[in-house]
């Protein structure tokens, strides 16, 4: 595609997977059925952890944002990568795609943070069990969570807006399909080493430092669970932290693939299917990670929808 046809055009073109229109078609469809899995399945962990009082824990607090944070983050991309995946239309506002690049950074840093302090909470619980409600009060999570949200989006506030800074010449042609911090500094027709520089700086405090708190609480939560007397506390704990832990390696695996690598070894349509994984198919499996192994959830789930069917059945009951 030629660049300057498009450099007239108000907002930007995501050229996102046009090379491959074939491949379009399909994805289409794949994104479709897991942006609905994730709004179902993340909707039900809010909904069942809200009206079952058995999960009204700091554990299940920290869960409930993390299923509305990826409500959030997945429906800021998807309704206009569906957009432009079902038509030849590849254009997003100028409007659009600022409110895109700072919702994107500003969600993808709260996970970052927020696993961290999942993590600490299962350390909490698990390393000081009898403490553990004290510690973890309910004024104390929820300033946790306000101070993540709060320096998150302190972070999107600056990155973006140095990006957005950046002289771009006229080109509004972002090889990608969405509006992502690297496509946009990529397009900056002046050296961007600086903000190249600044990125990487924060990445390791957004990324390595909260995976360096998560690890050494495992390790923490590692040795306890092994002096653990009870082989149905051991196995209750490893099915809880085993489900924040596989989250956790899949979310900074990939991210830790994708942003700090030395160089820029991987093909565009890798970096953009690596991207897909993150933002549409993990906030997917989240739900089914922690719902296939956390019993408490899913004797809750099972409730719900029992008094659900118990409630419309006495209705058609009383009807007929």
């Amino acid at each position: 595609m030629d660049q300057n046809n498009y450099s007239s055009i108000p907002g930007f073109i995501l050229l996102g997977f046009s090379d491959h229109p074939s491949l379009e078609t399909v994805l289409s469809g794949v994104v479709t059925i897991f942006y609905l899995i994730t709004l179902a399945g993340n909707t039900a962990i809010i909904l069942t952890s809200l009206l079952d009082a058995h999960l009204h824990t700091p554990m299940y607090f920290f869960l409930r944002n993390l299923s509305f944070l990826d409500l959030c983050f997945t429906t800021s991309i998807v309704p206009q990568m569906l957009v432009n995946l079902w038509g030849p239309d590849k254009t997003i506002s100028y409007v659009g795609c600022v409110i895109q690049l700072y919702v994107y950074m500003w969600l993808g840093s709260i996970e970052c943070l927020l696993l961290a302090v999942m993590s600490y909470d299962r350390f909490t619980a698990i390393c000081k069990p009898l403490h553990y409600l004290v510690i973890m009060s309910p004024r104390l999570c929820l300033r946790m969570i306000i101070i993540v949200w709060c320096i998150s989006l302190a972070c999107s506030l600056v990155l973006c807006t140095l990006t957005l800074n950046l002289p771009r010449c006229g080109s509004n042609v972002l090889n990608h399909f969405l509006c992502e911090l690297p496509a946009m500094v990529k397009i900056a027709c002046v050296d961007t080493t600086a903000v190249e520089m600044l990125v990487f700086a924060l990445g390791i405090v957004f990324v390595l430092t909260p995976l360096f708190l998560i690890l050494v609480s495992y390790g923490y939560i590692a040795r306890a669970v092994l002096r653990m007397k009870s082989k149905a506390g051991q196995r209750k704990a490893m099915n809880t932290c085993g489900s924040h832990l596989t989250v956790v390696s899949i979310f900074y695996g990939t991210i830790i693939y994708m942003y700090l690598r030395p160089g820029n070894s991987a093909s565009q349509d890798q970096g953009k299917f690596l991207t897909l994984f993150y933002t549409i198919i993990t906030p997917s499996l989240n739900p089914l990670i922690y719902t296939l192994r956390n019993k408490d959830m899913k004797n809750a789930l099972r409730k719900l929808m029992r008094v659900d069917y118990e409630s419309t059945k006495g209705k058609r009951n009383w009807k007929s």
